[in-house]
């Protein structure tokens, strides 16, 4: 039997005092879904009929459970009477979230203002989890073929009844152009540089800030790429995760000439063909890496309670199979239930990214002194059974742990016998990522995010 191994790769100890029911408040996360929808509501339809695509879409919704959601290349929807680029019914935005977001999780989602300076076709929505994040409004907004709106948002902490002090997070929505020639990446170059020109403008640095969308690079070596991951001024810049923090890969990356090596991240095309299910977008299957979620510093090195969770990067319905052949293709795709999977082959020809990010508790000094009371800790890697020591905590010998993937469903719940400081747990989990959470009664001691190898 070959053993599944995980190994730890994030701890988040908040405090070893506090209950458990304001443990869980104080510790929330969020799913950022970026995700080009190839003309999602245009009319006449390219790809089949709007009630049909809100359905695809909320089968997605409903197994993905993204928090923040931006919607590239959406169909331009009317801002004004007249407007001739608006080519979706007026008012799609709120068919979408009636019939797709809030029939997949009712009541639970809204979306931004948006814009259309640049008059183009096609437009960005941002999306949100309303239980979680309340709108500020659109704190920048940059026209260049399409507009790349800088959404300001603020988390709903338990605490802002009372200290009327919240979290911002700032989202930018991105949708480059496309094409492979010097005179497309040129272009690139300068709508991505425009729009951090923008940024140096209005900001002294980079606050808890994510650029993501459908950039259309073909290699890291483009001027848009460059111009994120390698300003000029460190105060503004980016990091892609699948190369840091995580270091799948390194620098530099031809993920077009190359797409084997980046297997598990391509996101274009789904489909193999240039005419199933329909005429629209590309074909060729996985060949290219053009959508990225960029993160800025504050988030990668948890300067401001907000935190990247390590290796929670991923593409939706990617199973790492799907180079050369569409998402539905044979060898059969496991990475998602079959109804998502054949959503996402009819939805769009590009897969939705996915990111996960930890909220840390408002007094974080405060706790950060709690953190000597206990120790409690795993052996990595954790093989067929899980191996915990535990000290400095003398109320009990028996502890309970309970596991969830990152979506927040249970997988696993049994109490730890202590051995002394030591106590050995058979454990058998899947691929993937998870919180183990340990408590004595209701007090909480210790969140660990843990990943497969």
């Amino acid at each position: 039997m070959i053993k599944k191994s995980i190994k730890i790769v994030a701890l988040l100890l908040w405090s070893a005092t506090i209950t458990f029911e304001n443990a869980i408040a104080q510790i929330d996360t969020l799913r950022l879904m970026a995700y080009n929808v190839l003309y999602y509501g245009d009319n006449p339809p390219c790809q089949g009929p709007h009630d049909i695509y809100h359905n695809y879409l909320k089968s997605i919704i409903a197994y993905s459970k993204p928090d923040i959601i931006g919607l590239e290349k959406m169909a331009a929807i009317p801002m004004f009477p007249g407007d001739n680029s608006g080519t979706a019914p007026t008012g799609f935005a709120d068919s979408v979230l009636q019939f797709a977001f809030n029939a997949a999780i009712p009541a639970t989602y809204n979306y931004c203002n948006y814009t259309n300076t640049s008059g183009a076709d096609n437009i960005n929505l941002l999306y949100y989890n309303k239980a979680k994040l309340g709108f500020a409004g659109i704190l920048s907004s940059y026209s260049n073929i399409t507009d790349f709106d800088t959404y300001k948002l603020y988390y709903k902490d338990v605490a802002l009844a009372t200290t009327h002090d919240t979290l911002f997070l700032y989202v930018t929505l991105n949708h480059d152009q496309s094409g492979s020639t010097t005179g497309n990446a040129t272009t690139r170059g300068a709508q991505i540089g425009g729009y951090m020109d923008q940024l140096q403008s209005h900001y002294t640095r980079l606050n808890n800030l994510i650029t993501m969308g459908d950039f259309n690079t073909h290699n890291s070596s483009e001027p848009c790429y460059q111009r994120l991951v390698a300003p000029s001024d460190t105060n503004y810049l980016f990091y892609d995760p699948p190369f840091y923090p995580d270091a799948l890969f390194t620098y530099p990356a031809d993920w077009d000439n190359n797409p084997s090596t980046y297997a598990t991240c391509l996101t274009t095309s789904t489909r193999l063909s240039g005419s199933l299910p329909n005429s629209c977008g590309t074909s060729g299957g996985g060949k290219s890496w053009y959508d990225h979620i960029f993160l800025a510093s504050s988030i990668i090195h948890n300067t401001d309670r907000i935190k990247y969770i390590p290796y929670s990067y991923s593409t939706l319905g990617n199973d790492g199979n799907r180079v050369g052949i569409s998402i539905n293709d044979a060898p059969t795709n496991t990475s998602a239930p079959s109804d998502v999977i054949n959503s996402l082959f009819q939805m769009s020809n590009k897969y939705p990214i996915i990111a996960d990010l930890v909220i840390g508790p408002h007094t974080a000094s405060v706790i950060e002194q709690e953190l000597t009371k206990i120790n409690l800790s795993v052996i990595n890697p954790v093989h067929d059974k899980l191996i915990v020591y535990l000290s400095g905590f003398s109320n009990a010998k028996t502890i309970s742990v309970e596991c969830f993937d990152l979506i927040g469903q249970s997988k696993m719940k049994c109490d730890l016998q202590f051995y002394g400081e030591k106590s050995i747990t058979p454990i058998d989990l899947p691929s993937g990522n998870y919180l183990l959470r340990f408590t004595e009664g209701k007090q909480l001691l210790k969140n660990i995010i843990v990943s497969k190898d």
